[in-house]
Order: C-alpha cells, then structure tokens, then sequence
C-alpha cells in the first residue's frame, strides 16, 4: 500500500456505519487493514466501505478462531470494533486479553452511547444519538418537525472520523511511551463536539434555540438553497458584505433598498421569499453561467449521479470507479507519500497474512 499511513496494521472486527467507515479512511492513507468477518459473509462490490482490505472469514466463539485473531492482533498496531459494550469481552477478546499479548496495542471502541454511562447497552442509530447531542434539534425549517442530516453527524463525523483522530493520537503516543490504550469513541460525544461553535455562538447571543431561524440553519436568506425555473436547486452563502454585494449584483438586486440590511433579522422572511423569486426566474445551469466560479458563494445543488461529472470533480478526481462502482477518491491529498487508488477486497487466511505480519512492517 501507499500513503502516509504504510506500514500500519490493523485488525477490524466487521461492523456496519463507523467502524468500516473509520477502517476505510485509514486503509486509503496506506495501513493494512485485515477485516475478520462472519463465517458466510461475501465480498460485495458494492460495500463502498469495505474497499481494499483482506477479510478473514472466522467464527468467533471457536476457540481456534479466537486464538487465530489474537494471533494476529499479537502483530497489529492497533484495532476496531464497533460492538454493544461488553461482547468483544464475552467472545474472549476485551482489550485485557489483546493487551496482554500485545502491550502497544490501541484497541479503538466504535459505539453509540459510550463504553459507560445510563444508556450504554441500550440500541440506537444516528438519528438517536444526534439527538441528545443538541444537533438534531438545531436542523430543519423553521416550525417544522426536526430533519435527520443523514448519517453525517453521528455515524461519519462525530463517530468515524473522531475514531480515527482517536486512534493516531493514541499511535502517536504509543510511539513515545511503548503502551498501548483504549479509545472509547462514543458517537454522542462526537456530535457534541462537532457542536462546538453552535454551542459557543449560543453563548454569545448569536444562535437561537429556534430552528430554521439562524445565520447558518437556513434562517439567513443569503445562506440557502433555492428552486430554480427547471426544478433543480442552487446553493447560496453570500455572508461576507463583500460576496453579499456581487451576489446582488447578479441577481439584478443591487439598487433594491430592501435588501442593505443584509443583518436585519427581522426582514430576512420577506427577503427570503423575494429572493426565492429572483431565483425561480432562470434555470439552474443560467445561474451556474452567471454565478459559478465568482465570489458570490454560489454553486448548483447536485445529486448523487450529477457530483462524479462536474468539472472542478473531475479535474480533481474526486470520485474514482471500483468494479463499475463510483465512489469517492481516498482524501485528502499528500504531495509526498499520495495514497493509492481503492482495491477490490480479497478473501484471505489466518495463516497468509500471520506470514506477512511476522516480519517487521516497511515504515
């Protein structure tokens, strides 16, 4: 593998969301990822998240498999799982066991709730865990029901991505100190965190409990997305007075007065509905010949199908194709050590990669 991550090794204990997520962005940076799944499990194409590992097929509560997969984690670097607290312990394989055969081992823990705390062996999603995050709350229209983001906020953000960080900081200490440690990374502490500036602006009096209403929810009509004559939609975020400006001046509204008080609360309603209208009057690819690429804040609104073809995606190669599959491109970039393009997952046995791990990792 390349990347700057080569030369690591990690065993991941297959889950679904974070965890394969998490597995996924390191594997891209260049660690070796040896996924252990299911007796049964197949190797579909199809499982974005799953790109370019070698899955062990092993079931757990055999003693032979237990010992295969410590024997492995006996030469990893570090390991993912995304189970309810308590069952990597049942299986014979909590994080005293592992450390004991490996003392610089970080055992990284994917969870909803947390390792502890009231509602830790209780079952949830996302949606639950955004929720009492305060993040779920703040997303949607305004006197409208609450809008689940996705799986953005709890899963990949505030779950797979702080795992990951997670699990370097403790790669980077293990570094120094030979010792290895657990990474509890709850996805309601994730949320949270990323909830850090909402939280703040609250404080200061900038951000309201009213959703829908804020600078940023929506609530600004100089920061939203708006229907155009065709039915498809753009994206606006003209906050700065100077992008503010050259977005009136495109949109035909520079020498409306209504539209000076660009921070009147108060008559953003209005404004809004004003400039739903300016909007509607042309399609999206007119607006994109008169707005893109100017420092209005401005771009289309794409789906799933449109994003891969876009030119500043294309020039950057944003989005790759595995297997007829078009998915993202491993992120971000590095002008050294650049990561390899994603690899269909192979099958694999105990006994090939144990081969491979006894020799010393290729820093």
């Amino acid at each position: 593998m390349a990347g700057p991550l080569s030369g690591l090794r990690i065993v991941e204990f297959a889950g679904i969301g974070p965890g394969p997520f998490c597995a996924m962005v390191l594997v891209d940076l260049g660690a070796e990822v040896v996924r252990i799944a299911r007796p049964g499990a197949a190797l579909d194409p199809n499982d974005v998240l799953a790109r370019s590992r070698t899955v062990l097929t092993l079931d757990l509560r055999e003693p032979q498999a237990r010992e295969q997969a410590l024997s492995l984690i006996a030469h990893a670097d570090a390991l993912i799982e995304g189970y309810r607290p308590g069952v990597m312990e049942r299986l014979g394989l909590g994080p005293d066991v592992c450390q004991a055969r490996n003392p610089r081992l970080v055992y990284g823990r994917m969870t909803g709730w947390g390792q502890r705390g009231p509602l830790a062996q209780a079952a949830g999603h996302d949606i639950n865990y955004i929720a009492i995050s305060g993040a779920l709350h703040a997303i949607g229209r305004s006197g409208e029901s609450p809008v689940p983001p996705l799986n953005y906020v709890g899963d990949f953000g505030g779950g797979a991505m702080l795992l990951a960080v997670g699990l370097l900081s403790a790669l980077f200490e293990a570094g120094r100190s030979g010792r290895g440690q657990v990474v509890d990374a709850a996805m309601t502490d994730g949320a949270a965190l990323m909830s850090a500036m909402m939280y703040g602006m609250k404080a200061a009096g900038q951000w309201s409990n009213q959703r829908g209403e804020n600078l940023l929810d929506g609530g600004a009509y100089f920061y939203d997305t708006y229907a155009c004559a065709d039915g498809r939609f753009v994206a606006v975020g003209a906050i700065e007075p100077q992008f503010y400006a050259l977005l009136r001046m495109h949109c035909g509204i520079a020498d409306d007065p209504a539209f000076d008080a660009q921070m009147d609360r108060a008559a953003w309603p209005l404004l809004k509905l004003r400039l739903a209208q300016v909007f509607r009057s042309r399609t999206r690819d007119e607006w994109c010949a008169l707005l893109e690429g100017s420092d209005a804040c401005f771009a289309p609104v794409l789906d799933w199908d449109e994003a891969p073809r876009h030119p500043h995606n294309a020039a950057r190669a944003t989005f790759v194709e595995l297997d007829g599959v078009v998915q993202p491109a491993p992120a971000p970039r590095f002008d050294r050590t650049p990561a390899a393009m994603p690899l269909r997952s192979q099958a694999g046995t105990p006994d090939a990669v144990l081969a491979r791990w006894r020799a010393p990792a290729l820093a």
